[in-house]
């Protein structure tokens, strides 16, 4: 079976309204301001066009400061700084080294593959830090083929990039959406919650 990972918040951390609340504390007071400016931040179409590639990290700032009246200069230091902050999930990673045994010892796991919306800037800080990206046999991010989750196209470009086949295949995200869509394509799908849901969802797999 192949096994292909989302990385923001199912290998790395992702926690967008910390995240706003611990740059613009003025700004955002309750974890329900932080939740609303996080989708405005984050879930705005210029930094879906960032994931994609389309824009570049000083356009996307400016363009968000101007559009949501945050200080540039904190918001551009945030932005800059995303890399650093996505911190490995220890339990995650355990799975995840499970599988990679498993791999090199040719039990029931055929390849690890990782499919991420993640801006070029961020991607390229997380190759350079982590080694054990190492362990996967490939993998996209969408900053470099200027595609996203959920769109199908990305999803079919790593079937046919690594020949993957649909049913061999299982797919794991934090966004039901995005695994909807692995699953409209033939994929086995999970919607990520933990790392113990995960074991548990991959056993009965036979994984």
């Amino acid at each position: 079976m192949n096994i292909v990972f989302d990385f923001g918040a199912v290998l790395f951390t992702w926690q967008p309204g910390t995240l706003l609340m611990q740059t613009f504390p003025q700004r955002v007071r309750t974890s329900d301001e932080a939740a609303q400016l996080a989708h405005q931040v984050f879930g705005h179409a210029d930094w879906h066009d960032f994931d994609r590639g389309l824009l570049e990290t000083d356009a996307v700032v400016a363009r968000t400061a101007q559009r949501l009246d945050l200080p540039q200069q904190d918001l551009a230091a945030l932005v800059q700084g995303i890399g650093e902050r996505l911190t490995v999930m220890s339990e995650s990673l355990a799975v995840l080294t499970q599988l990679h045994q498993r791999r090199l010892a040719g039990d029931g796991v055929s390849g690890l593959y990782f499919l991420s919306n993640m801006p070029v800037l961020y991607a390229r800080y997380l190759e350079q830090h982590h080694p054990f990206l190492q362990w996967f046999d490939g993998g996209i991010f969408s900053g470099d083929v200027l595609q996203i989750k959920p769109d199908p196209a990305i999803y079919q470009l790593l079937q046919s990039r690594y020949s993957l086949a649909p049913d061999q295949t299982v797919f794991i995200d934090d966004l039901k959406h995005n695994v909807t869509t692995a699953q409209s394509l033939g994929w086995h799908g999970i919607h990520f919650t933990s790392a113990q849901q995960l074991q548990a969802d991959l056993a009965q797999l036979g994984l």
